[in-house]
């Protein structure tokens, strides 16, 4: 395993001194394993002095210790750190709905892409899209880990003695709190709030119970705000009571609801999605389940709201059969 990984990484440190044509690179950093191991070979490959990290700040939908995980990192790699804002073009792709590749695109990529002359390199790898389109530069962005897995990133930095502390949902994971919003944010101060402070409330609450995932999924019409609590191993009934009690004294959140077995999900869809089996298994399997405590199933419905380019989910609840555990 060790050769592998080993080959791998020398073979990605040649690519990028190979295409850094200015000798210089700009590393779009989350402070996430992916980013984390494409500033650390950018480092060995042009040295450190040659590397600039840029991390967007997206304000109320970062996590709280997002930003001194950034910078902590940062500083243990002895790379400059740059802060560049978000948000509001992230709450402008959240108008038209749930998608976190639109936000990548339309607001991530271009806030860091500002003022940056040269290639910027993002920990684009097999997990995602632009993975697996094997394309190495466009337009100015560059993916050195366009080959990688996500176990073999994991794996390289162990091999490299590099420790990564995870920002976000769980121990095991890391990400964006509005990620979690499962439908069209028409009032920032309405869904985007309820979705930012529940899922800080959540982790503070679960702060001495181990667990594998824990988010809070706000769901429903846009007149009501329903959340949905993910833990994985779900808590005892005491701790469940406890969070309740807390995100209801929420003043946007109107309605708490436990996953506490497989569940169905509503959802309706922009057409072309509902027409599409390939893209509704996709937001099923690759964006919804991933991230739910328990198996989900959906029920579709075509939506008549002409400002939904993605999905909204409307409703959930209990499926019949319930055997399944949390993974």
């Amino acid at each position: 395993m060790s050769e592998q990984i080993e080959l791998l990484v020398n073979e990605t440190i040649d690519e990028i001194r190979d295409l850094t044509e200015s000798g210089r690179l700009t590393v779009a950093f989350s402070g996430g394993l992916d980013s984390t191991l494409v500033a650390v070979l950018a480092s060995r490959a042009l040295g450190r002095e040659r590397v600039k990290l840029v991390n967007v700040c997206f304000g109320p939908y970062s996590y709280s210790r997002g930003l001194e995980i950034v910078a902590s990192l940062a500083d243990k790699m002895r790379l400059r750190l740059e802060f560049t804002p978000g948000y509001e073009a992230q709450e402008r792709v959240w108008k038209d709905g749930p998608s976190c590749n639109r936000c990548t695109r339309l607001a991530k990529l271009p806030a860091i892409r500002s003022g940056v002359l040269g290639l910027v390199a993002t920990g684009a790898n097999q997990s995602d899209t632009w993975g697996k389109t094997g394309i190495v530069i466009k337009d100015g962005f560059y993916a050195p880990l366009r080959k990688w897995t996500k176990k073999q990133i994991e794996n390289a930095l162990s091999y490299l003695g590099i420790e990564v502390p995870k920002i976000g949902e769980a121990p095991v994971r890391e990400g964006c709190k509005l990620k979690h919003l499962l439908k069209i944010m028409a009032n920032p101060a309405y869904h985007g709030y309820s979705v930012a402070i529940a899922n800080e409330v959540l982790l503070d609450q679960l702060e001495d119970f181990t667990h594998t995932l824990a988010n809070v999924k706000v769901i429903g019409p846009l007149s009501r705000n329903i959340a949905l609590i993910n833990v994985c191993p779900l808590p005892p009934i005491e701790i469940r009571k406890r969070i309740k009690s807390s995100l209801l004294d929420i003043d946007v959140i109107d309605e708490v609801r436990w996953v506490e077995g497989p569940s169905v999900l509503k959802i309706s869809a922009n057409p072309g999605l509902y027409n599409s089996r390939e893209a509704r298994r996709w937001v099923l399997n690759g964006r919804l389940a991933p991230e739910f405590a328990f198996p989900v199933e959906v029920e579709w419905v075509k939506s008549r709201n002409n400002r939904l380019e993605t999905f909204q989910v409307v409703d959930c609840w209990r499926l019949k059969d319930d055997s399944a555990h949390c993974d």
